[in-house]
């Protein structure tokens, strides 16, 4: 079992996410477990703040160091071998990759930050990684925490119903994943593709490469030029 925690502020914003469908029956089936920090908890500020105005200026707030590191540190007491993970916009994009090699960590935490993010001394003194899941900017990283943690849960053995689905996803071997079709066969006259229909899986499999290819040349050409 791996376990996620969740530094954040706003941890209702997450655990809806967690309370239907497949991570709910993960949770059920202990093969995934979750739980929640809120650096306002360690707040030494007797207005229990956790942000504040930036040295220098600039618009805007920005999360201080106090609450994080020993919101960090009360982790690190119970769970030595947690694997620090920070949400921002300013560091590697997250892939499958990453995905794949972080489901095999005991214990991820993510650091969601708020306001214009979080005092970089946080970040150089905990983190054992820092993501970014696009070249856009969000009001907090509660999204981009769930988007990384649903990549990695779905990678633990015996979260997937069926865990060939994993080798046939985009991304593997650099490429997107082929069309899928389903029934009916006709469907406001466009068709599925014939070659689906004959049985003969080997053609079947060929075709769907060939598919896969064409979508990645146009859709993702830094992809295709991998291949």
């Amino acid at each position: 079992m791996i376990k996620f925690s969740f530094i954040t502020i706003f941890p209702n914003l997450i655990k809806g996410y967690f309370s239907e469908s497949i991570l709910k029956r993960a949770i059920e089936d202990k093969k995934i477990s979750i739980d929640f920090y809120n650096p306002r908890d360690f707040t030494t500020d007797k207005h229990n703040r956790v942000d504040a105005p930036m040295v220098g200026g600039g618009a805007g707030m920005l999360m201080t160091p106090q609450p994080l590191m020993d919101t960090l540190k009360s982790v690190k007491e119970t769970s030595p071998r947690a694997h620090i993970v920070f949400l921002s916009p300013v560091s590697k994009r997250f892939t499958q990759n990453d995905a794949k090699r972080l489901a095999k960590k005991e214990h991820i935490v993510f650091v969601s930050g708020r306001y214009e993010g979080i005092d970089e001394r946080v970040v150089e003194a905990c983190a054992d990684e820092l993501f970014s899941i696009g070249d856009f900017i969000l009001t907090g990283g509660e999204l981009a925490s769930i988007v990384v943690c649903d990549a990695v849960a779905r990678n633990v053995d015996g979260v997937l119903g069926n865990s060939d689905s994993l080798s046939l996803e985009s991304f593997e071997d650099s490429l997107l994943e082929a069309p899928s079709f389903t029934k009916p066969i006709i469907y406001e006259n466009s068709t599925v593709v014939s070659e689906f229909l004959k049985g003969n899986h080997s053609k079947i499999t060929d075709l769907k490469i060939g598919l896969a290819l064409c979508k990645t040349k146009y859709f993702r050409p830094d992809l295709y030029k991998k291949v």
